[in-house]
């Protein structure tokens, strides 16, 4: 029997693993809501605790060991030390989400209260800067509170963004040394490192949320307008995040070397429902060639995995991501269009590992019955995890409203296809 950190590699390795591997919050594209995580504890029969809103604009609870040990999960995360809202994870206090769960968030987690019911979250915890995150009333997570300041567009400077490119300190690189460290000599789960630095034109960052006076242009629809508009500004911006990100693998691989497995460099989403957000030709222009300086990075100077996260519908470009050394591709939006599981596995199962792809987390997992649940999730393994390259996950995060009895039958699923490994 495979170990999960053996489980992984061979997982990423193309080989045919002894079961499927298994991931449940080791990311921030890959984890559970903070109420779908209490609930799926009770249902577990494991000690009632608030969980730890660890990521707080997506309102995520931290997985813990007890509920991987209950799963057989097979790999961990390793975080940084501040949030997207610039406060670290630095102590907890107790705090009630909208829909009365009980949990904890960093005790630098400051906040106010609208009349109509809205949560205001601050950049850094600094009550004197204006709010950088907004949770609706009835709401599951946080919207960027866009604060770009006038722009001038006849003096357009990528340089105005150079404070959303930090170098990590030496109390960063510390804390990344003793995590890796713990994970290597006290466990034997895989791990991957939750970086991002690489996600150019990631909509979720570009308000930047974590700063207390964003520069330059931060508004997501401009954004998409400038990439044709004015293109120039845009890739100075993308060279300067390419730089900074290489510069902070570089201080990362001194920290942890050969410990980690799996490096996340993008979140930034290419697709929608029906097709592509913007078009090949500008991800042929702006992203694919500072893709492949920090993949290339990653592949000549460590034995890391390359992860790049993007939702929906990406067909026309997954020939670039394999032209340019990508490892693992999540999450596979099978409902996307073009992006049905067969054709994928047989058409790039042997070049990309498909990290989710498990089930449908728009509509079957939150909202199918447990046995639609079951089906679409053993159909799944079956399909994906034929020959390996497959760690098994929902299609991003497990929303809120997901009951107990479908988490559950997705979890059986997975651990029934154990008994039939060997077929596969």
């Amino acid at each position: 029997m495979m170990t999960p950190r053996e489980r992984l590699r061979a997982t990423l390795n193309h080989q045919q693993p002894d079961r499927v591997c298994l991931d449940l919050g080791a990311t921030w594209v890959t984890g559970i809501a903070a109420s779908a995580y209490a609930r799926l504890r009770a249902a577990l029969n494991l000690p009632e605790r608030p969980p730890k809103v660890h990521e707080p604009y997506q309102l995520l609870g931290f997985v813990e060991e007890d509920v991987r040990q209950a799963l057989g999960v097979d790999v961990v995360g390793l975080w940084g030390r501040s949030t997207i809202f610039g406060f670290k994870n630095d102590g907890w206090k107790p705090w009630t989400l909208q829909d009365g769960t009980a949990v904890q968030v960093s005790k630098q987690f400051e906040y106010s209260e609208e009349t109509n019911g809205d949560i205001l979250v601050y950049p850094k915890g600094d009550r004197n800067a204006k709010p950088s995150g907004r949770l609706p009333k009835g709401g599951y997570f946080f919207d960027a509170i866009v604060r770009q300041q006038p722009i001038d567009e006849h003096n357009l400077d990528p340089n105005d963004w150079a404070d959303s490119f930090g170098e990590f300190d030496d109390e960063d690189l510390a804390h990344f040394e003793r995590e890796a460290n713990h994970v290597h000599q006290q466990t034997d789960y895989g791990l991957v490192m939750n970086f991002g630095q690489g996600g150019l034109g990631d909509v979720a960052f570009v308000p930047g949320e974590n700063l207390i006076e964003p520069k330059g242009l931060r508004d997501p629809n401009l954004w998409y307008e400038y990439l044709l508009l004015e293109p120039d500004y845009i890739r100075g911006i993308y060279e300067l995040q390419t730089q900074a990100a290489i510069r902070n693998m570089e201080l990362l691989h001194q920290a942890v070397g050969e410990k980690l497995d799996v490096i996340i460099i993008s979140g930034t989403d290419f697709g929608g429902q029906e097709g592509m957000l913007i078009s090949p030709k500008t991800f042929r222009s702006l992203w694919k060639p500072l893709f492949k300086q920090m993949n290339d990075w990653v592949h000549e100077h460590t034995t890391w995995k390359t992860f790049f996260h993007t939702d929906g519908s990406i067909v026309p470009i997954l020939d670039d991501f394999i032209e340019i050394g990508v490892d693992i591709i999540n999450p596979v939006q099978c409902s996307a269009a073009g992006m049905e599981a067969q054709a994928f596995k047989d058409t790039y199962g042997d070049r990309l590992v498909v990290w989710g792809g498990g089930v449908d987390t728009q509509n079957t997992l939150p909202f199918g019955s447990p046995e639609e649940v079951y089906d679409e999730v053993s159909e799944r393994i079956r399909i994906f995890n034929s020959g390996g390259g497959f760690v098994f996950n929902n299609i991003h995060n497990i929303q809120a409203p997901t009951s107990s009895e479908n988490l559950l039958a997705m979890y059986r699923a997975v651990k029934d296809s154990y008994a039939t490994a060997e077929k596969f």
